[in-house]
């Protein structure tokens, strides 16, 4: 799990998380940090469970143990604060990503790492898995927007990969890749698949790869084992994921 932890990894109403009463008085911001962090768990696993349409404000409140008061005092309504947690943990896996790759020795590895971190981390948190890939379709424009925003941000992982024949086809391409890796996530979380994210490394890896190494290269790739390889049978028939959105 990351060191911040992702909205939906913890239960809101947690009692080790209650503000606790005593002499001193808790600060202002901490109280606010405090319950803005419960409502992001409390929204979470209420729209994983209820769906977004369904879920309403008094339901957030009490999965988060937190007041009605409180939740508008931090956020206007309840697209607001599915927003405000859906950036907040999008960042936080985009960290997480940004410094596998960083750390890796090459472009090949690299992407691989961001990508098997991406699928494990939301594998271990569903919840969150399911109000950020699939729920968001139901929230309207501005979830679509910061869910565009996050598919572009996804393109750095791609500054360093070999150069291509014809730079002009770069953009289009890094979309189709990026978008046809979503849309196969998104199928396996909506079919209530999510644990199973990690046996698509081997696939979407030579998605990912093939059209900047071949195809040749990119299966000799997949089949090379490592410790820490999760998975489905790396040589297996593969075949690329679809770019439906």
């Amino acid at each position: 799990m990351p060191a911040i932890p992702l909205p939906g990894a913890r239960i809101g109403r947690d009692p080790a998380r209650a503000i606790k009463r005593g002499p001193r008085r808790v600060p202002a911001e901490v109280v606010a940090a405090t319950q803005r962090d419960r409502l992001y768990d409390g929204l979470v696993h209420t729209v994983a469970q209820k769906g977004y349409v369904n879920a309403r404000v008094s339901d957030i409140c009490l999965a988060a143990g937190v007041t009605r008061p409180a939740f508008y005092a931090l956020f206007a309504g309840k697209q607001d604060a599915f927003l405000a947690a859906y950036r907040h943990g999008t960042s936080v896996v985009l960290k997480l990503m940004d410094q596998a790759y960083a750390s890796a020795p090459d472009w090949r590895s690299g992407a691989r790492e961001s990508l098997r971190i991406l699928l494990e981390v939301l594998a271990s948190v569903p919840a969150f898995a399911v109000m950020a890939v699939v729920e968001i379709d139901a929230v309207g424009p501005a979830a679509r927007a910061a869910r565009d925003q996050l598919l572009d941000d996804v393109g750095r992982f791609f500054v360093d990969a070999p150069p291509l024949p014809d730079a002009g086809l770069d953009a289009a391409l890094i979309n189709s890749i990026v978008g046809g890796i979503y849309s196969t996530i998104r199928r396996h979380v909506a079919a209530g698949r999510t644990a199973d994210l990690a046996s698509l490394l081997p696939s979407l890896s030579y998605f990912l790869m093939v059209p900047f190494l071949g195809r040749e290269a990119a299966e000799a790739e997949l089949c090379t084992g490592s410790e820490n390889e999760m998975s489905a049978p790396p040589c297996a028939p593969l075949d690329p994921p679809s770019t439906e959105r």
